[in-house]
Protein backbone atom coordinates (compact mmCIF):
# COMPACT_ATOMS: atom_id res chain seq x y z
CA UNK A 1 0.00 0.00 0.00
CA UNK A 2 1.69 3.46 -1.29
CA UNK A 3 0.64 6.29 1.10
CA UNK A 4 0.49 9.69 -1.37
CA UNK A 5 1.56 12.65 1.26
CA UNK A 6 -0.96 15.88 0.29
CA UNK A 7 -0.42 17.88 3.06
CA UNK A 8 -3.46 20.15 3.89
CA UNK A 9 -3.12 23.56 6.13
CA UNK A 10 -6.04 22.53 7.78
CA UNK A 11 -5.08 21.04 11.45
CA UNK A 12 -3.90 21.96 14.80
CA UNK A 13 -0.35 20.84 16.10
CA UNK A 14 -0.63 18.10 18.36
CA UNK A 15 -3.33 16.48 20.05
CA UNK A 16 -3.25 18.29 23.45
CA UNK A 17 -1.60 14.98 25.03
CA UNK A 18 -4.69 13.36 24.08
CA UNK A 19 -4.17 9.45 22.69
CA UNK A 20 -5.60 8.42 19.35
CA UNK A 21 -8.83 5.99 20.68
CA UNK A 22 -10.69 5.76 17.84
CA UNK A 23 -11.17 6.02 14.07
CA UNK A 24 -14.26 7.91 12.30
CA UNK A 25 -14.97 7.12 8.89
CA UNK A 26 -16.83 9.80 6.33
CA UNK A 27 -17.40 9.95 2.50
CA UNK A 28 -16.85 13.33 0.97
CA UNK A 29 -20.33 13.74 -0.81
CA UNK A 30 -17.94 14.91 -4.03
CA UNK A 31 -15.21 13.66 -6.37
CA UNK A 32 -11.53 13.50 -7.14
CA UNK A 33 -9.91 15.64 -7.53
CA UNK A 34 -12.14 18.24 -6.37
CA UNK A 35 -12.70 16.52 -3.24
CA UNK A 36 -8.47 16.44 -2.70
CA UNK A 37 -8.29 19.91 -3.44
CA UNK A 38 -11.29 20.91 -1.15
CA UNK A 39 -10.12 19.41 1.95
CA UNK A 40 -6.28 21.11 1.46
CA UNK A 41 -8.09 24.41 0.49
CA UNK A 42 -8.22 27.10 3.50
CA UNK A 43 -11.43 28.26 2.74
CA UNK A 44 -12.98 24.41 3.62
CA UNK A 45 -11.68 24.95 7.49
CA UNK A 46 -11.98 21.04 7.07
CA UNK A 47 -9.71 18.08 6.61
CA UNK A 48 -8.96 14.69 7.60
CA UNK A 49 -6.18 12.49 7.95
CA UNK A 50 -6.59 10.18 4.98
CA UNK A 51 -8.28 10.21 1.91
CA UNK A 52 -9.23 6.68 0.45
CA UNK A 53 -10.34 7.09 -3.15
CA UNK A 54 -12.25 4.79 -5.54
CA UNK A 55 -9.29 3.95 -7.24
CA UNK A 56 -7.55 2.75 -3.82
CA UNK A 57 -5.32 5.35 -4.01
CA UNK A 58 -4.32 6.61 -0.22
CA UNK A 59 -3.42 10.25 0.54
CA UNK A 60 -2.64 11.56 3.97
CA UNK A 61 -3.27 15.37 4.82
CA UNK A 62 -2.86 15.13 8.24
CA UNK A 63 -0.14 12.93 10.29
CA UNK A 64 -1.48 11.02 13.04
CA UNK A 65 0.09 12.76 15.78
CA UNK A 66 -1.66 16.08 14.36
CA UNK A 67 -5.21 17.00 14.84
CA UNK A 68 -7.73 17.31 11.43
CA UNK A 69 -10.70 18.71 11.56
CA UNK A 70 -13.28 16.25 10.68
CA UNK A 71 -15.51 15.60 13.64
CA UNK A 72 -15.71 18.71 16.15
CA UNK A 73 -19.51 19.23 15.69
CA UNK A 74 -21.20 17.07 18.25
CA UNK A 75 -25.13 16.62 17.72
CA UNK A 76 -26.99 14.51 19.33
CA UNK A 77 -24.27 11.88 19.58
CA UNK A 78 -24.70 8.10 19.65
CA UNK A 79 -20.80 7.22 20.45
CA UNK A 80 -20.47 5.96 23.89
CA UNK A 81 -16.63 7.15 23.82
CA UNK A 82 -17.40 10.79 23.41
CA UNK A 83 -16.20 12.32 27.22
CA UNK A 84 -17.66 15.72 26.11
CA UNK A 85 -14.76 17.47 24.19
CA UNK A 86 -13.70 17.69 20.93
CA UNK A 87 -13.40 13.81 19.17
CA UNK A 88 -10.86 15.74 16.85
CA UNK A 89 -7.90 15.57 19.41
CA UNK A 90 -8.27 11.62 20.46
CA UNK A 91 -9.82 9.97 16.68
CA UNK A 92 -8.26 9.77 13.25
CA UNK A 93 -10.54 10.67 10.02
CA UNK A 94 -10.80 8.78 7.27
CA UNK A 95 -12.34 10.17 4.53
CA UNK A 96 -13.83 7.68 1.42
CA UNK A 97 -14.49 9.49 -2.00
CA UNK A 98 -18.07 8.83 -2.22
CA UNK A 99 -21.11 10.41 -3.14
CA UNK A 100 -24.27 10.23 -0.89
CA UNK A 101 -25.70 6.86 -0.86
CA UNK A 102 -22.80 5.31 -2.70
CA UNK A 103 -20.75 2.07 -1.38
CA UNK A 104 -17.23 1.46 -1.73
CA UNK A 105 -15.33 0.18 -4.82
CA UNK A 106 -13.46 -2.74 -4.77
CA UNK A 107 -10.52 -1.20 -4.59
CA UNK A 108 -11.65 1.23 -2.33
CA UNK A 109 -12.08 -1.53 0.07
CA UNK A 110 -9.31 -3.48 0.02
CA UNK A 111 -7.34 -0.10 0.69
CA UNK A 112 -9.04 1.21 3.46
CA UNK A 113 -8.98 -2.50 5.07
CA UNK A 114 -4.94 -2.18 5.15
CA UNK A 115 -4.91 1.53 5.97
CA UNK A 116 -7.25 0.49 8.90
CA UNK A 117 -5.70 -2.61 9.89
CA UNK A 118 -2.10 -0.43 9.69
CA UNK A 119 -3.71 2.04 12.28
CA UNK A 120 -5.20 -0.37 14.36
CA UNK A 121 -1.82 -1.91 15.33
CA UNK A 122 0.18 1.40 15.34
CA UNK A 123 -2.10 3.35 17.86
CA UNK A 124 -3.59 0.26 19.91
CA UNK A 125 -7.36 0.83 18.48
CA UNK A 126 -9.38 -2.24 19.55
CA UNK A 127 -11.76 -3.38 16.83
CA UNK A 128 -15.36 -3.37 17.48
CA UNK A 129 -17.92 -1.05 16.51
CA UNK A 130 -17.13 1.76 19.08
CA UNK A 131 -14.07 2.17 18.30
CA UNK A 132 -13.97 2.17 14.40
CA UNK A 133 -17.06 4.43 13.80
CA UNK A 134 -19.05 6.45 11.26
CA UNK A 135 -19.22 10.54 11.54
CA UNK A 136 -22.54 9.77 12.01
CA UNK A 137 -22.32 8.91 15.37
CA UNK A 138 -20.91 11.68 16.84
CA UNK A 139 -22.89 14.50 14.57
CA UNK A 140 -26.52 12.46 13.98
CA UNK A 141 -28.18 16.11 13.11
CA UNK A 142 -25.76 17.45 10.31
CA UNK A 143 -24.36 14.23 9.47
CA UNK A 144 -26.79 11.22 9.73
CA UNK A 145 -25.58 9.54 6.06
CA UNK A 146 -21.96 10.02 6.83
CA UNK A 147 -20.50 7.83 5.57
CA UNK A 148 -24.20 6.30 5.09
CA UNK A 149 -26.06 2.46 4.88
CA UNK A 150 -23.66 1.16 1.94
CA UNK A 151 -21.11 1.26 4.22
CA UNK A 152 -19.17 -2.03 4.48
CA UNK A 153 -19.72 -2.14 8.01
CA UNK A 154 -20.06 -5.77 9.13
CA UNK A 155 -17.47 -6.76 6.47
CA UNK A 156 -14.73 -4.24 7.14
CA UNK A 157 -15.10 -5.14 11.10
CA UNK A 158 -14.89 -8.76 10.37
CA UNK A 159 -11.83 -9.13 8.29
CA UNK A 160 -9.96 -6.67 10.68
CA UNK A 161 -11.06 -9.28 13.62
CA UNK A 162 -10.39 -12.56 11.71
CA UNK A 163 -13.52 -14.61 11.46
CA UNK A 164 -11.70 -17.67 10.81
CA UNK A 165 -10.24 -17.61 14.67
CA UNK A 166 -6.72 -17.14 13.28
CA UNK A 167 -3.35 -18.14 14.96
CA UNK A 168 -2.46 -15.29 18.18
CA UNK A 169 1.28 -14.88 18.31
CA UNK A 170 0.63 -14.16 22.68
CA UNK A 171 4.42 -12.99 23.18
CA UNK A 172 7.26 -12.04 20.60
CA UNK A 173 8.67 -15.29 20.95
CA UNK A 174 6.07 -17.30 19.93
CA UNK A 175 6.16 -15.11 16.44
CA UNK A 176 7.50 -16.74 13.39
CA UNK A 177 11.34 -16.16 12.34
CA UNK A 178 10.36 -14.14 9.31
CA UNK A 179 8.41 -11.69 11.79
CA UNK A 180 10.37 -10.84 14.72
CA UNK A 181 13.02 -8.48 12.71
CA UNK A 182 9.47 -6.08 11.49
CA UNK A 183 7.77 -6.66 15.24
CA UNK A 184 10.87 -6.11 17.35
CA UNK A 185 11.43 -2.58 15.27
CA UNK A 186 7.60 -1.91 15.90
CA UNK A 187 8.02 -2.72 19.69
CA UNK A 188 11.43 -0.79 19.74
CA UNK A 189 9.84 2.68 19.00
CA UNK A 190 6.74 1.85 21.17
CA UNK A 191 4.60 1.61 18.10
CA UNK A 192 2.93 -1.65 19.97
CA UNK A 193 3.00 -1.55 23.13
CA UNK A 194 1.54 -4.68 24.32
CA UNK A 195 -0.49 -5.40 27.60
CA UNK A 196 2.38 -4.05 29.89
CA UNK A 197 2.90 -7.60 30.84
CA UNK A 198 5.27 -9.16 27.92
CA UNK A 199 2.02 -10.11 26.14
CA UNK A 200 1.64 -8.59 22.21
CA UNK A 201 -1.64 -10.60 21.49
CA UNK A 202 -1.16 -10.22 17.38
CA UNK A 203 -3.35 -12.05 15.09
CA UNK A 204 -1.48 -13.92 12.27
CA UNK A 205 -3.25 -11.88 9.88
CA UNK A 206 -1.86 -8.21 11.54
CA UNK A 207 1.56 -9.69 11.55
CA UNK A 208 1.50 -10.92 8.10
CA UNK A 209 0.10 -7.14 6.96
CA UNK A 210 2.95 -5.73 9.08
CA UNK A 211 5.46 -7.93 7.08
CA UNK A 212 3.90 -6.52 3.94
CA UNK A 213 3.30 -2.69 4.98
CA UNK A 214 7.46 -3.10 5.73
CA UNK A 215 8.39 -4.71 2.80
CA UNK A 216 6.89 -2.17 0.75
CA UNK A 217 8.38 0.77 2.59
CA UNK A 218 4.99 2.00 3.91
CA UNK A 219 6.34 1.10 7.44
CA UNK A 220 10.07 2.32 7.66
Amino acid sequence: MNIIQAPSPNFTAGRRGRKIIAIVNHITAGLMPGTLSWLRNPKAKASAHYLVTKKGEVYQLVADQDTAWHAGIVLKPNWPLYDGSNPNFYTIGIEHEALAGQGLTEAQYQATRLLHLALVVKHGIPVDADHIVGHCRIDSVNRPNDPGAAFPWSRLLADLKGEDEEVIYKTYNDLPDWAKPTIKKLMDRKSIAGDGKGNINLSDDVVKTMVILSREGVIK
